[in-house]
């Protein structure tokens, strides 16, 4: 039989079968504020357009580019005094643990807590917890954070940047998506990589591909120039990852996926008129059940011509140039 929650609503009752509710930080860039909030909707249903997000799912904080942390709640209450009551119940079976305080951006100035104050708050919850404090290597660690009038506490998670680490890749190619925004675009494209399987048919240098990779997503790609295909599959093993990487135009793909992520080519050596894009589309509506496209010029009417229908979208902005990134099923 499941615990029932008492009527405060604090008690973890059986953390097996309780529903964990987890707080993310965000930070972003104003030019990538849509792609964030596309992002958002994409992996958790919802989009605050804010720095915090709270939502019942779950996900690794460094699959996100946008992510800073992750507080899974155990406690939360209306008071400091009254977490740090809670906190003393808190039971770690001998683990050593370090605290953390999450500041919150969206806080006004005058409710912002100092550095002093900060750290504080840090030792006093430190002390409250019945286990041995470890500033180097804890074996769990603490999230402890001011949301919307409420104090939180939890097990914390900070995000690492892997997209930022595959900047530095072997081979690069003038017209690829940075880094960032390729790591997005999967997220949006695959939130949840469970039993997905996935393409990108036009993978260029493997910019996309590494990205997916790198979050265990089951991906391949292909593409028609012969000549770029080394450079992909060379910065695919620069980073320690595998993945199928295959000669070959979109029009003569076979097989079926549950997602393909299409960057239409549009530089100087990969010009290709409307009538060729909507081949290419069609060609992904044949074997994709889902696409998210990647364009610099208006492709609507192409993807209803192909038996799309767009269901949302967002703009990459950098500097002058803008990128449009449209989800279709």
């Amino acid at each position: 039989m499941k615990k029932e929650r008492k009527k405060d609503g604090n008690s973890l009752g059986d953390t097996k079968q309780k529903i964990m509710n987890y707080i993310y930080t965000y930070a972003y860039p104003e030019d990538e504020k849509s792609l964030c909030g596309l992002e958002m909707r994409s992996m958790f249903g919802v989009d605050t357009f804010s720095n915090i997000l709270e939502s019942k799912v779950e996900i690794d904080p460094s699959r996100s580019p946008f992510i800073k942390e992750r507080i899974a709640v155990l406690f939360e209450e209306n008071s400091l005094q009254k977490l740090l009551e809670k906190t003393a119940t808190l039971q770690l079976s001998g683990a050593t643990f370090k605290v953390i305080y999450v500041k919150n951006a969206s806080l006004a100035n005058a409710d912002k807590e100092g550095y002093e104050i900060r750290r504080k708050i840090e030792r006093e919850i430190g002390l409250h917890i019945n286990g041995e404090a470890d500033f180097q290597d804890p074996g769990r660690l603490f999230g402890v954070m001011n949301v919307n009038d409420r104090w939180i506490f939890g097990d914390y998670v900070k995000s690492e940047a892997v997209w930022y680490r595959h900047q530095k890749k072997p081979h690069g190619y003038s017209t690829a998506l940075n880094t960032r925004v390729a790591r997005a675009v999967v997220n949006i494209a695959i939130p949840n990589p469970s039993n997905i399987k996935a393409i990108d048919p036009c993978c260029g240098i493997g910019t996309v591909l590494v990205e997916a990779r790198s979050m265990g997503i089951d991906i391949v790609g292909s593409d028609r120039n012969h000549l770029i295909l080394p450079g992909a599959r060379a910065n695919i093993k620069h980073f320690g990852l595998t993945g199928e990487v295959d000669l070959a135009d979109i029009r003569d793909i076979t097989g079926q996926f549950d997602v393909g992520i299409i960057d239409l080519p549009y530089n100087l050596c990969s010009v290709i008129t409307p009538e060729e894009q909507l081949e290419m589309l069609k060609s992904a509506r044949r074997f994709a059940k889902k696409v998210v496209v990647v364009t610099v010029e208006p492709i609507d009417e192409i993807l209803v011509k192909a038996g799309f229908t767009i269901v949302d979208r967002a703009v990459a902005k950098k500097g002058l140039f803008t990128r449009e990134v449209i989800v279709c099923f």
